[in-house]
């Protein structure tokens, strides 16, 4: 099986990828078009040098190794992607070989906690347009992080059974201090998840912003509010 699970930044993609990392019969791959992305596009991200010179920047050699043998000869691969990463003219073929998961957050959280770690903040970062744009042309199911933190065991139940997967209790915790899959950006942006053992709980009151960070909640919020109807 090879499971295909889209989000953007600040949707607990990191924490799901460590959880299907925790498995033995998994191998993980983190953010596979990142480098190639920015590389394509120019944008001006945290390490950018550092992550173009670290990892694959081919989209077709990248799309090539999405299709090909599993890393590590595991039966199952799960890959961790963003679907603003997928800029036209990207191959996106090999998608149809995959499961494909949508995983989404409250644009308040995305945008309050993004903020955090990058002081910019834009739409088209954050991926909800790109994201419900794919979800109409690959359709896949929606899973929303908000439940998975409220109920671990539950949703990921779930979630295996929807896609014909024995779930593993093993989903639901990994060691401290990171995933040997993880990108060069890890330093920069994984720093609470390299603290952690497992899901964090459930969060609190969404977070109250204004001025431009309410704008961008204002504008993502009907692309979420679509895909939020349709999930698990």
């Amino acid at each position: 099986m090879r499971i295909a699970m889209w989000s953007g930044p600040r949707n607990l993609s990191t924490a799901m990828m460590y959880s299907f990392g925790a498995r033995s019969d998994f191998a993980v791959w983190d953010e596979p078009f990142y480098a190639p992305y920015l590389a394509a596009s120019g944008a001006d991200h945290p390490m950018k040098e550092q992550i173009i010179a670290a990892h694959e920047s081919d989209p077709i050699k990248v799309a090539a190794r999405c299709s090909g043998t599993i890393p590590a000869q595991k039966p199952n691969f799960y890959m961790k992607h963003m679907p603003h990463h997928m800029i036209d003219g990207f191959p996106m073929d090999w998608s149809g070989d995959c499961v494909n998961v949508h995983l989404i957050r409250h644009p308040a959280r995305v945008v309050a906690s993004y903020g955090i770690k990058r002081e910019q903040v834009a739409l088209e970062d954050l991926g909800f347009r790109q994201q419900a744009q794919l979800f109409d042309r690959i359709g896949g199911l929606v899973i929303d992080s908000a439940d998975i933190r409220n109920d671990p065991e539950r949703m990921l139940t779930r979630l295996c059974d929807a896609i014909g997967l024995r779930f593993d209790r093993a989903m639901l915790s990994w060691p401290e201090g990171g995933h040997p899959a993880d990108g060069v950006w890890a330093t920069h942006w994984y720093g609470a998840v390299h603290r952690s053992t497992g899901f964090s709980g459930p969060e609190g009151p969404l977070p109250q912003l204004d001025g431009r960070d309410a704008a961008i909640v204002a504008a993502a919020l009907p692309f979420y509010d679509r895909l939020a109807a349709k999930k698990l």
